[in-house]
């Protein structure tokens, strides 16, 4: 039943999708109001049926209906009724359809919204909006469906990957999707834009608020899978450089660079080609991240599916895209002569234009080179943080000078800089550095210059909000949070303690400055996994301060899975992080802890990253 409906809906979606993208061409051709007025019907009508068959898919999963492969492949009726309907989206064909609800409502806010634009230019956004929808539902119906039947029906299902049974889990895919298919929807208007020759300021003023908005919810959601992979996967970073989580990280280095070209274009009209370009690039690394995830070539947990076929579907759809939109920008883009000073705050803004551009260079190189290797040569390398340190880390301390100056600059021309304020504040960074490494301990010189450059970007962003009369808060506390990112990344790299050691249970073990005694082991039943929980005992000699952790190990029945939960005992000036393993069925437990200073303050850096993000919305919401 369910699955008649379900696919019935999606075919219901394809005909209105089809309509759309016909009537807009008629709109096109003969300006007509009653034309026009039921493009926006038939836009209201797609969202809705659209947002009811993924209901129809969220209801299934709810009721436990294993007449559906999907449902019996991804869920299972032990499992809680939050991980039954985050279930939906956390596969394949669910995901999908997340996408394609988020790709359509984007497009209908998009087309009501921006009623103060030509008429032609929002048309043409939505026939290549819809163009994009139509390739991903045919995509859904034929290669990757949510409802397609199995039978004889299963009476139970396989159950879902437990490491991905997690709250942060739940929330991530949706977060993430609004940034990564936001960007579709500035893809479309880029392209609209070149077709009508619409630019300048009032194109930059018609897609700025969709750029800020998916890239606050990017922001937010590389922020949660890094949370989760912190605390699920037992390795205790916050960020590994795994191909999957570069996926979602290169395409927000291309909408930080969009955000900032933006600006330019709005104030001064010129970076249009900048622009119009990294419109492109965040979208099609994004549906480049797709690919990754989905075609099999990558080994990873993060990844959704293991099928050739639908790699194929996505890189060809992937092609198809950047050549008909280079085949656009190229006939149809008119030049301009953009003049710009080199003392000016365009300039700076370039310049971090270009930063952005080795960023992602340099990540992208590293998450395809062993993909490539791979297929030539049939020798699996890997590239891990190590390449990634000592080739970003570097950089970055540049541009947090830059970043820190940049804001500083007058626009078109800058006749001076204050030398001596800048003086100043780079001596109060060393200051602070100087401090740091007497009360605690030396480290590298890179790191003492990521620190200074990082304190730099935070005082002088501090002095801007008390210098200027009128505050953008937005930025400010954006490129503020940017600043303590860093800090206390670097903090936290140069004094984290990690151990690795093997106790048996009522033993004590003395390492350094720590007393570890394995207490006690429990065995508790849950609804859907039984857990093996330890009780370690950790006394801090230098305070004499004592604290208990329980680490899991917890078997799962469907599918039969064994993970590692690490305990974390957190406050605001360090986490104490612990895992526990069972050595070949001995009665040795592998014991790893790490003591990860300032931990949280990464977290809340990113959130108020985000936040900046979310304020300079409702700002430019408020402006227009």
């Amino acid at each position: 039943m369910l699955s008649n409906t379900g696919n019935f809906l999606l075919i219901l979606s394809i005909l209105f999708t089809s309509f759309i993208i016909y009537q807009s061409f008629a709109c096109l051709k003969k300006t007509n109001d009653v034309i026009f007025k039921s493009i926006y019907k038939i836009s209201l009508l797609q969202s809705t049926t659209i947002l009811i068959c993924f209901f129809t898919l969220v209801g299934a999963f709810m009721v436990s209906d294993f007449s559906l492969i999907n449902v019996y492949q991804n869920s299972h009726t032990l499992k809680p009724i939050f991980y039954k309907i985050s279930g939906t989206w956390g596969n394949h064909e669910g995901s999908l359809l997340l996408w394609v609800i988020i790709l359509t409502i984007f497009s209908f806010l998009f087309l009501i919204t921006n009623k103060n634009h030509p008429k032609n230019y929002r048309i043409n956004t939505l026939i290549i909006q819809n163009i994009l929808i139509l390739g991903f539902l045919f995509f859904i119906l034929f290669n990757s469906n949510p409802f397609s039947s199995i039978s004889p029906i299963p009476k139970e299902g396989l159950g879902l990957n437990p490491i991905l049974q997690d709250p942060a889990l739940a929330i991530h895919p949706p977060l993430l999707y609004v940034g990564f298919v936001g960007s579709s929807i500035y893809f479309s208007a880029a392209m609209a834009s070149v077709i009508t020759n619409y630019s300048g300021k009032f194109f930059a003023q018609s897609i700025k608020s969709w750029v800020i908005i998916s890239w606050s919810f990017q922001t937010l959601g590389i922020l949660v899978g890094s949370i989760w992979a912190y605390y699920e996967l037992g390795w205790g970073g916050f960020w590994f450089w795994d191909p999957v989580e570069n996926a979602s990280l290169l395409p927000w280095f291309a909408m930080t660079a969009l955000l900032h070209s933006l600006l330019v274009l709005e104030k001064r009209n010129i970076l249009y080609f900048w622009s119009i370009i990294l419109c492109l690039l965040t979208f099609t690394l994004s549906v480049t991240g797709t690919f990754l995830v989905r075609s099999g070539i990558l080994n990873s947990v993060h990844t959704f599916a293991n099928d050739p076929s639908r790699g194929i579907y996505i890189l060809s759809f992937l092609s198809l895209m950047i050549f008909a939109s280079v085949y656009i920008l190229f006939t149809k883009y008119k030049p301009t002569n953009d003049q710009i000073n080199s003392n000016s705050k365009e300039t700076f803004i370039l310049i971090n234009n270009w930063f952005m551009m080795f960023y992602l260079i340099t990540v992208l190189l590293g998450t395809l080179y062993p993909i490539i290797t791979d297929a030539i040569s049939n020798n699996k390398i890997s590239v891990g943080p190590p390449f990634y340190n000592s080739v970003i880390i570097p950089v970055v301390i540049i541009f947090l000078f830059f970043m820190a100056i940049g804001p500083k600059v007058r626009w078109i021309k800058n006749e001076f800089l204050n030398f001596k304020d800048l003086l100043k504040i780079i001596v109060g960074a060393i200051a602070v550095n100087f401090i740091i490494t007497y009360f605690f301990k030396s480290y590298s010189l890179i790191s003492n210059l990521i620190i200074i450059s990082s304190v730099f970007l935070i005082i002088s962003t501090i002095s801007d909000a008390f210098k200027k009369p009128k505050i953008n808060f937005a930025r400010i506390i954006s490129h503020f949070s940017f600043g303590f990112l860093i800090f206390f990344i670097g903090l936290n790299h140069n004094f984290s303690i990690e151990k690795d050691f093997n106790l048996k249970l009522g033993e004590t073990k003395k390492i350094d400055n720590f007393n570890f005694e394995l207490k006690d082991l429990k065995l508790q039943q849950y609804d859907n996994y039984k857990a093996v929980i330890g009780k370690i005992q950790i006394s801090d000699l230098s305070t004499n301060k004592k604290r208990t952790l329980n680490p899991e190990i917890r078997i799962y029945d469907n599918p039969q899975t064994l993970t590692y939960e690490a305990s974390i005992k957190t406050n605001f000036f360090r986490d104490y992080y612990l895992t526990m393993s069972n050595i070949d069925r001995s009665e040795y437990y592998n014991i790893k802890f790490q003591e990860k200073p300032l931990m949280i303050w990464i977290w809340i850096s990113v959130v108020m990253l985000s936040f900046g993000g979310f304020l300079s919305f409702i700002r430019n919401a408020k402006n227009n």
